[in-house]
């Protein structure tokens, strides 16, 4: 391994992206037709991008998405419904700067998590804060959690992050501890963060799963009122793709 003083007061400054950089330029000779000034500029860029990786690493750790998957991988091709212009200026984040939210509707198989993931991965490389909560497990969470001590703190959490995604809203009614956390969350995110939703049930049915309708109104007015839309169709892509390597 390479010793060298300078290499280590770059490693005692925690300049640990800049360091491998020095070991890599020095061992390659890319340094020898670089300026001064070319080469601290180099060593600052590799510094800045490892900085930059560790950063997204972190945040998808906390994110915990469902699924492994990148706006950049989008099909289009598929029969859903989904809109190439719309999505594509989804991912580009300005109404999250804007603190609105996304309902992403449609039936079961045709990618709603998968979307939302995505639109997940590319907000924490945009150095936003992200967290992922599918709404069954999230209300059993919730409900353990005030049994020891821990609720006010899951509230708080779930309130702060820059994207809360709610998957697979919808799929039971909920009971009335369920509702009043949900106002609780949605009440600390309005105006200050963005809320996606998937569901397979139209926005007009979502009164009925709330239940209480003084609970409902309120809830829905938080979420519905400056949230955009995906409503997507078409078959199950799992059974297609089922189908298609059955007769390959």
């Amino acid at each position: 391994m390479l010793k060298h003083p300078t290499l280590d007061q770059i490693h005692a400054l925690g300049l640990h992206g800049m360091a491998k950089a020095f070991v890599e330029i020095a061992a390659g000779r890319e340094a020898d037709g670089l300026s001064h000034h070319e080469w601290l500029g180099l060593l600052l860029d590799r510094e800045a991008s490892w900085r930059q990786d560790k950063r997204l690493v972190a945040r998808l750790r906390v994110a915990k998405l469902r699924q492994q998957a990148c706006v950049e991988d989008v099909d289009y091709r598929n029969p859903r419904g989904l809109d190439r212009a719309l999505f594509q200026k989804l991912a580009e984040g300005e109404w999250i700067n804007a603190h609105d939210n996304l309902a992403l509707i449609g039936p079961t198989g045709v990618g709603k998590s998968w979307l939302a993931s995505a639109l997940g991965h590319k907000a924490c490389r945009d150095n936003r804060s992200v967290l992922y909560q599918r709404v069954p497990r999230l209300f059993e969470a919730l409900a353990l959690a005030r049994g020891d001590g821990r609720h006010p703190r899951l509230l708080r959490n779930l309130g702060r992050a820059d994207l809360l995604i709610l998957d697979d809203w919808g799929l039971e009614p909920l009971d009335a501890q369920a509702r009043h956390d949900l106002l609780e969350i949605l009440e600390e995110r309005y105006g200050r963060h963005s809320t996606m939703i998937t569901s397979q049930l139209p926005v007009d049915r979502w009164h009925e799963i709330i239940g209480d309708p003084t609970y409902a109104d309120a809830i829905l007015d938080r979420l519905v009122h400056n949230a955009h839309r995906i409503e997507l169709g078409g078959e199950s892509m799992r059974r297609t793709r089922g189908k298609q390597n059955h007769k390959a």
